[in-house]
């Protein structure tokens, strides 16, 4: 059986565990809430690009709308012209002006109706990509206030953890303790631990016959010759 102050090691390193294992589980909610915040970000970024190919798709619209407007303008000017001029010639050149514009104003048609197409879909996708949003973010909004609720709690498990880690070690000796946190570093928990068939349970490797002669003696802390774990088994 585990001497006294094997068994005093023992119940510090089952503390000294655990608080390290709350630790490590608070430092993970900062980072899973980011991830979350990411997810929401990364819907709010495709609603506003959305957003922003619909702009630009109107904006070139307008851009569309005006040159038709600038070219029909020239081509009524051009009939006007064709009406007051006398010489066949002249006649004849804003007729050739009349046709290029016509066929320049058909072009811009053909272009807008191509946009009102694209701005018809980039609405429908800004629409998905709104309701998508909506419908995320309440679930990550809520995942969020989980992980906040449960770093409250892990708080409040890691402060009842950390009081049971001094409760153990105020149990040991000074030089015990010191030994314990050298240990607890390098090469770290655990570090008190049982030979089984002959091989420290640290490291895995055969403990020599001096150790194994030593620890029976129940009356010292072993360690191990290979790893410098406390060694401890049946006498």
């Amino acid at each position: 059986m585990p001497t006294p102050m094997i068994e005093k090691l023992l119940v510090l390193q089952d503390r000294d565990q655990r608080r390290l294992a709350l630790e490590s589980q608070l430092r993970a909610v900062p980072r899973d809430i980011a991830a979350v915040e990411q997810k929401i970000a990364a819907g709010q970024s495709a609603r506003e690009a959305a957003h922003g190919e619909l702009l630009q798709l109107e904006v070139k619209k307008k851009a569309i709308e005006n040159e038709i407007g600038s070219a029909a303008e020239r081509q009524a000017r051009y009939k006007s012209q064709q009406l007051q001029v006398r010489k066949n010639d002249e006649y004849q050149a804003l007729g050739v002006e009349i046709a290029h514009t016509q066929s320049e104003i058909e072009t811009l048609e053909e272009e807008e109706l191509r946009v009102m197409y694209a701005i018809d879909e980039a609405k429908q996708k800004l629409a998905a990509a709104g309701e998508e949003l909506q419908r995320t973010t309440s679930g990550h909004e809520a995942r969020i206030g989980a992980l906040r609720e449960r770093e409250t709690s892990l708080q409040s498990e890691l402060q009842q953890a950390q009081e049971a880690v001094a409760a153990a070690r105020s149990l040991l000796d000074e030089p015990v303790r010191r030994l314990y946190d050298r240990l607890a570093t390098k090469p770290g928990l655990p570090v008190v631990v049982a030979i089984q068939e002959g091989k420290c349970g640290g490291c895995h490797l055969k403990i020599s016959s001096n150790v194994d002669s030593e620890r029976r003696k129940a009356d010292q802390l072993v360690t191990c010759d290979q790893c410098g774990r406390i060694v401890y088994g049946e006498p």
